[in-house]
C-alpha cells in the first residue's frame, strides 16, 4: 500500500503531524509512506527511515515568480511525480488551496481531508473525496490529524502511545556536541523568546525576571537563548545585560542545526512556537505558554511537559493583534512559569 501525507507547513504543525507515521506503521505494516512538505521544513522529515519519498514544494519562490518558466517546470515535475506514485490513500492534513492542488495532482481515487466546517480555505473541499469531522474528544491538534488518518482503518488512535520522532544527520549531531562542549554549566536551559504573532509573545520584563530567578535557583546552570530575527536578538541581548554570564545567545541556527542542540538541553521554555514542539518531539522537556492560541489544542502532552494559559477570559481568541495585548501578556505571571520550571527540573 502506498500512502501520501500532505502537510506542508508550518514548523510546529509539521511536527504535530509526525505521530501519523507511527500510527500508519502499526495499522498498515509494510506500507510505503510519502510526504509533501515545504522546502524550509524539510529537515524535520529528511532523515526519517519510515518515509519512502519526500515531495518538496517551494511556494515562496513560486509566488515571487508566478508565471516564470522555472516555476511552471517545477510544478509540472511535482505533478508528474505525485501521479506516477499511484497512491492508494492520500491524506490532506493542511486544508488549503495549495494542499488541495497537490491532492488533486495525485489522481488518487481516495483523497481524505478535513470536514468543510474546519477548513482553512473552503475551496480545499473540491479536491478531496472524503471529509472527516472531528469528534469532541479530538482536542489536541495531533489528535485531529490522527482522527483524519485513523478514519480509514479499523483501529482508533485513542489509547495508543505514538511517537513523533525527528532524526538528524550524524554530522549535525556531532556539530551540536562540539558546540555544547564549549558551554560551561549544567543544567542547560534554552529560552525561545520569539514567535510569529505579536499576540503570542510574552513581555520583556517577564523574560528578564524569569531568567534571573532560574539563574538564582540553579547557580551552575547555563541559559541559552535562541533567536531568529533582529527584534528577538535585541531582546536576548537585553536579557544577557540584565542577568549576566549565566546567559548567552546561541548563534543563528537553521532548523537542521537547531534540532540536535535542542535534543541535548534539559528544558526548553517558550510560547506557541516551532522550537517548543521540536523539543517535545526529540524527548526534551518543555514549558510553554499560550495567549491567542489554546494550550488544550497545541501544548505538548505528557509528564515531562507543562503549559500555562493566559489568564484572560478571551484567551485562545486566535487574533494576531489586540487592543488588550499588554494586559494579556502580563496575565501570564512569572510565578506560574517559574514554578513550572522548578516542578520539571526538581
Amino acid at each position: 500500500m502506498k500512502i501520501l501525507i500532505i502537510k506542508t507547513s508550518s514548523l510546529g504543525d509539521v511536527v504535530h503531524a509526525l505521530p501519523v507515521i507511527d500510527y500508519l506503521d502499526r495499522v498498515a505494516p509494510g506500507c510505503e509512506i510519502d510526504w509533501v512538505v515545504e522546502e524550509q521544513f524539510l529537515p524535520i522529515l529528511e532523515h526519517n527511515p519510515r518515509l519512502s519519498r519526500l515531495h518538496v514544494m517551494r511556494s515562496k519562490k513560486w509566488r515571487r515568480n508566478k508565471l516564470g518558466a522555472e516555476t511552471c517546470r517545477e510544478i509540472r515535475q511535482i505533478r508528474t511525480m505525485l501521479r506516477e506514485r499511484r497512491y492508494d490513500l492520500v491524506f490532506d492534513l493542511q486544508g488549503n488551496l495549495k494542499s488541495g492542488l497537490a491532492c488533486w495532482f495525485t489522481g488518487s481515487r481516495t483523497r481524505i481531508g478535513f470536514s468543510t466546517d474546519v477548513l482553512q480555505e473552503k475551496i480545499n473541499a473540491l479536491f478531496t473525496t472524503r471529509r472527516i469531522p472531528f469528534r469532541d474528544t479530538d482536542l489536541n491538534v495531533t489528535d485531529r490529524y490522527l482522527r483524519v488518518v485513523s478514519a480509514m482503518f479499523d483501529r482508533d488512535y485513542v489509547g495508543m502511545t505514538l511517537a513523533g520522532n525527528i532524526y538528524s544527520a550524524p554530522e549535525d549531531e556531532a556539530a551540536a556536541e562540539r558546540y555544547l562542549a564549549t558551554v560551561p554549566g549544567r543544567p542547560l536551559f534554552l529560552l525561545q523568546v520569539g514567535t510569529t504573532w505579536s499576540s503570542k509573545l510574552w513581555y520583556p520584563e517577564g523574560w528578564i525576571e524569569l531568567t534571573q530567578r532560574i539563574a538564582g535557583r540553579y547557580p551552575g546552570a547555563a541559559i541559552l537563548i535562541n533567536w531568529g530575527s533582529p527584534d528577538e536578538k535585541a531582546l536576548a541581548e537585553r536579557i544577557v545585560r540584565k542577568v549576566g554570564n549565566a546567559v548567552q545567545l546561541l548563534p543563528w541556527l537553521s532548523i537542521r542545526e537547531l534540532i540536535p542542540v535542542i535534543r541535548r538541553v534539559d528544558l526548553v521554555v517558550g510560547g506557541d512556537t516551532g522550537p517548543v514542539y521540536l523539543a517535545a518531539a526529540v524527548g526534551t522537556p518543555t514549558l510553554s505558554y499560550y495567549r491567542a492560541t489554546s494550550a488544550a489544542t497545541y501544548a505538548p502532552q505528557g509528564p515531562h511537559h507543562r503549559s500555562v494559559q493566559a489568564g484572560m477570559e478571551c484567551a485562545g481568541c486566535y487574533r494576531t493583534s489586540c487592543d488588550r495585548d499588554s494586559e494579556c501578556r502580563t496575565s501570564i505571571s512569572v510565578d506560574a512559569l517559574f514554578n513550572a520550571v522548578v516542578s520539571l527540573l526538581d
